[in-house]
């Protein structure tokens, strides 16, 4: 199957900036939107970024201007570079791509990460 293993999160302070990144590996034959979402503790998940195979990309109003999202398609990896955070950043952050296996070529299904945590404090 595929895994989705994100890291980089972690404690910084209001006005710091932090490098999430998404490894995906499994039996992948190729990997189409990519994006990042968040929780934050009482709320629902929300988009934060998104990416496209041929590297368009979408930015939640919340964070235009201050995040980045990248790919390596080469690595299959995501990245989030975050800049210019803010309390209300806070939350878990999770990797999401659509990915179409050896076995399923032709099909995209959608995986998660696990999920890694940023805390901005202020």
């Amino acid at each position: 199957q595929v895994q989705l293993v994100e890291s980089g999160g972690g404690l910084v302070q209001a006005g710091g900036s932090l490098r999430l990144s998404c490894a995906a590996s499994g039996s992948i034959f190729s990997i189409n939107n990519m994006g990042w979402y968040r929780q934050a503790p009482g709320k629902e998940r929300e988009l934060v970024a998104g990416i496209t195979s041929g590297g368009s990309t979408k930015y939640a109003d919340s964070v235009k201007g201050r995040f980045t999202i990248s790919r390596n398609n080469a690595q299959n990896r995501l990245y989030l570079q975050m800049n210019s955070l803010k309390p209300e950043d806070t939350a878990a952050y999770y990797c999401n791509a659509v990915v179409a296996t050896m076995g399923w070529p032709n099909y995209g299904m959608g995986y998660w990460g696990k999920g890694t945590l940023v805390t901005v404090s202020s």
